[in-house]
């Protein structure tokens, strides 16, 4: 069980990131946390882990967690025993069998003889078979990092395990032992992701908000209805709120108006009793207090309902607020726009495809390239857009204007500002204040416009390249993505997708995201053997 209890944090720089935060997570619960790009999933689950201490609150553990976090730049220069946290067991072991039972061996040891057994299963069911423990953890790529880090669950068997991204570099195939180990964990699991078919597998969704944790009992696609169904209410009341502002407005105007007609058949009633002028002063200050004491009552109304629908406006989803609109190609659909006969490309002298490859991209195609970590995904993407030539075969290209959204955002230049940027897309010469709003309209507040682009986030960048392409006067022939939904929430994974749905060219992507691929309506296939 693992229980938070009023829970903030605070920066360094003392920006608060979260506070009261209240979660209850039961043994052998599988749940996800979930939220929005630098609400602070990651930083609550170190908390969880005791990689970072909470500014205020406390946090209850009924045993120590397993954490297997995002990055793993900072185990570079340690052995994978020691990533591990095996390297003094597995060290005693050896001086043991080697006959030095010492009483400090025996207590490293702790009678846990089959330790290296166990490292090797593990590493093995990981597909890791090749490494040696001694080997240094940099030497690995992404996805054999994350493989290893899993792979000491079920060398530590730890009763709650704590998952940061988990899926973020793995291979397809990579993906299927963490999905069978997930279905068949007996452990508390507590995971970040956005991988939606990973979030499908567990059993609560704790979405992580401005103001604290909401937590749905069920899947994903459980969350997605119940999510639908708050949003569907949510419009219900702020319509109701809006129709109630309308109405409070024009009992405000009638009643004044009314109030003033009174008013003033009462001075001509007064004119013609022939009152005298003391009186008719008093009757006409009291006449003006009472009006705009009427006044100040529904002024004060109209005041408190505009308050609340201006924050109930505030609230509103910003998936909602974006409307995508980027062009379509010019090209017409049928267009053969790569002929590729028997391509291949080597590194090391080694062949990458053992038959090479012959394929067409006609103008118009949802396609994607399919393969293990290291089968040439992306040295096939440099080949079509000509920044490779193939050693073997013929690859014919047409003339096409792409667009190539890589792994890193390559388009975002780092060392420009935000405004900057969309301005390097300004081909069509809007205005400064036209450029602004369209900034403002992909969630890019006037705080963020002066922002360094070095200082963005995955998705941030990602929304960025959105909307200069909605800036650029020409819209791309081909739009070809490299794993993008990696480093991405939900929020900008559904942004992305209702972009490329929007866009009527062709599309090529590498992913290992099924449900990705699945939900932008792909329909053909180019495999990597």
């Amino acid at each position: 069980m693992v229980t938070l209890k009023d829970i903030g944090y605070i920066h360094p720089d003392k920006d608060l990131l979260f506070s009261d935060i209240n979660l209850t997570i039961n043994k052998y619960d599988k749940a996800a946390l979930i939220g929005n790009n630098g609400i602070g999933k990651s930083t609550l689950l170190q908390i969880m882990a005791g990689k970072l201490r909470p500014s205020v609150g406390s946090i209850v553990k009924d045993s120590l967690p397993y954490y297997v976090p995002q990055l793993y730049g900072q185990f570079n220069d340690l052995t994978i025993a020691n990533a591990l946290q095996v390297h003094e067991k597995l060290n005693a072991l050896k001086e043991i069998l080697g006959g030095s039972v010492t009483t400090e061996n025996m207590t490293l040891l702790d009678d846990d003889w089959t330790i290296e057994e166990r490292c090797k299963e593990a590493l093995s069911h990981w597909e890791l078979e090749e490494l040696d423990l001694s080997q240094k953890v940099g030497t690995l790529s992404g996805g054999q990092k994350t493989k290893l880090f899993l792979a000491g669950i079920s060398i530590h068997k730890p009763q709650i395990v704590l998952l940061d991204e988990p899926s973020n570099h793995l291979d397809v195939t990579g993906r299927t032992i963490l999905y069978d180990y997930i279905n068949t964990a007996t452990n508390t699991l507590i995971i970040v992701s956005h991988d939606r078919t990973l979030l499908n597998l567990l059993d609560t969704i704790c979405e992580l908000r401005n103001d604290g944790v909401v937590v749905y009992g069920g899947n994903y696609d459980f969350y997605v209805a119940q999510k639908a169904i708050e949003i569907n209410a949510f419009n219900d009341d702020l319509r109701n709120k809006e129709k109630a502002l309308r109405k409070a407005k024009d009992i405000e105007r009638e009643s004044v108006e009314r109030q003033q007609k009174l008013d003033a058949r009462g001075r001509k009633k007064q004119e013609k009793a022939g009152l005298p002028t003391i009186s008719m002063n008093t009757l006409k200050n009291n006449a003006e207090k009472s009006t705009a004491r009427m006044k100040d009552v529904h002024t004060e109304k109209v005041h408190s309902i505009a308050q609340e629908v201006d924050k109930m406006r505030k609230g509103a989803a910003d998936k909602d607020k974006i409307k995508i609109g980027i062009d379509n190609s010019t090209l017409h659909r049928g267009k053969i726009l790569v002929t590729a006969k028997s391509i291949n490309h080597k590194y090391s002298d080694k062949l990458l495809w053992e038959d090479g490859l012959s394929f067409q991209i006609i103008s118009g195609q949802r396609i994607a390239i399919a393969g293990v970590n290291g089968s040439g995904k992306t040295t096939l993407i440099k080949l079509l857009l000509g920044e490779l030539q193939p050693v073997l075969g013929i690859i014919q290209r047409a003339e096409v204007d792409p667009i190539y959204i890589d792994q890193d955002y390559s388009l975002i230049d780092n060392r420009l500002t935000v405004y900057e940027q969309v301005q390097q897309y300004n081909t069509d010469n809007l205005l400064e204040y036209e450029v602004k709003s369209r900034l403002t309209h992909f969630l890019f507040t006037k705080a963020d416009w002066d922002k360094p682009c070095e200082t963005l986030s995955g998705g941030e960048k990602m929304r960025l390249i959105l909307c200069c392409l909605t800036i650029k006067n020409t819209a791309p022939d081909m739009i070809i993505l490299d794993e993008p939904t990696n480093n991405l929430d939900i929020q900008n994974v559904e942004i992305l997708t209702s972009a490329i749905n929007d866009y009527k060219g062709t599309v090529i992507v590498v992913s290992h995201d099924n449900y990705f691929i699945g939900q932008i309506n792909v329909t053909e296939r180019i495999e990597l053997g």
